[in-house]
């Protein structure tokens, strides 16, 4: 077995296109989830509206890349209150049925018949809508640090993927250190004493809502452009609960709990699935196929939550007194 191809890809991968995306969902789920307390089981939802607006904005209406992220963020800030109005004055497990049907009731409307002509029905849409936006490229070539290589295009992909993490990190570690991050903690813990010094509960949950969605539309984005593609079936419900494992793996209501979180769950899901790729091609497992690494892979790492779970609630680098798992 080649031990070292094995950590060359899981490295990369730890710090590639899919760790970026899913930290930028999962830090969605943290203003949300982690200070607020608000169950949102539909956070793919915001992802569907961020690739998807890009997709249609360029191929089916003829738009601007930049016109389309535009189009993305307001799109997503719409969803939100179509999401909260409703809901937030209500129970959390509300919530989290609103959200996780609106996200599959947004994935069948783009996988439609009826709508093909704009969404692309079941094959989506594929095309260079993100031209303008590789068009800025200032590599070359791929870059290399070390085990760690991208291709042109990925090195791009990966530079502005990492800058916005370090933004979305920077506004989420001043906006909790503030008095607005504060009431948000606030609401977590008891929301009737916040209501009780006269703040709006309602439109703080809003508020967290609002930008944690921003953050999902944001790792839509990067879903987008780094395959030029948008596929209905790639936006199920699987991608959230993946999201709010990467956030419980970091630590839940802490400002780096997605960055670590999603560098240690790519690492150990590439390490495990290539080491028993090469174990498999060796003959050591004979009674396994390489078709059945997938499964395997996402069973493994399942124990090791359910480990974490079970003996560090909080996460990796969380605070047992920052948990609130009946969030409100």
């Amino acid at each position: 077995m080649d031990i070292v191809f094995v950590l060359e890809q899981a490295l990369t991968q730890s710090i590639g296109i899919q760790a970026i995306i899913y930290c930028l969902a999962a830090a969605g789920l943290n203003i949300q989830f982690g200070y607020t307390g608000l169950l949102n089981f539909g956070q793919v939802a915001f992802m569907i509206v961020g690739g998807y607006s890009i997709a249609a904005t360029v191929l089916s209406f003829g738009g601007s890349f930049w016109t389309a992220l535009v189009v993305g963020i307001i799109s997503s800030l719409i969803l939100s209150l179509i999401l909260g109005l409703p809901t937030l004055r209500l129970r959390a497990d509300y919530l989290a049925i609103v959200t996780i049907a609106t996200s599959e009731i947004l994935r069948l409307v783009v996988r439609s018949v009826a709508l093909r002509e704009w969404f692309g029905g079941v094959n989506g849409l594929n095309g260079k809508f993100a031209a303008q936006f590789y068009a800025l490229n200032p590599y070359q070539s791929g870059i290399g640090i070390g085990p760690i290589n991208f291709s042109q295009n990925d090195s791009w992909v990966v530079t502005i993927g990492w800058i916005l993490v370090a933004i979305v990190i920077l506004i989420t570690f001043l906006l909790t250190r503030s008095p607005w991050g504060r009431i948000l903690k606030g609401i977590r813990e008891d929301e009737e004493a916040i209501r009780s010094l006269g703040k709006s509960v309602y439109w703080y949950k809003m508020q967290a809502l609002m930008l944690g969605g921003v953050m999902g539309t944001l790792a839509g984005f990067i879903f987008a452009i780094a395959s030029q593609s948008v596929q209905p079936d790639s936006y199920v419900p699987d991608v959230t609960f993946f999201a709010y494992t990467i956030l419980l793996l970091g630590g839940a209501a802490r400002v780096f709990g997605p960055v670590v979180g999603s560098i240690i769950f790519w690492f150990l899901l590439v390490f495990i699935g290539q080491t028993l790729d090469q174990t498999i091609s060796a003959g050591y497992i004979p009674f396994l196929t390489s078709t059945q690494v997938g499964p395997i892979r996402f069973i493994f790492v399942g124990i090791g939550l359910m480990c974490l779970i079970i003996f560090r609630p909080q996460g990796i680098f969380g605070d047992r007194k920052e948990l609130a798992l009946g969030g409100r």
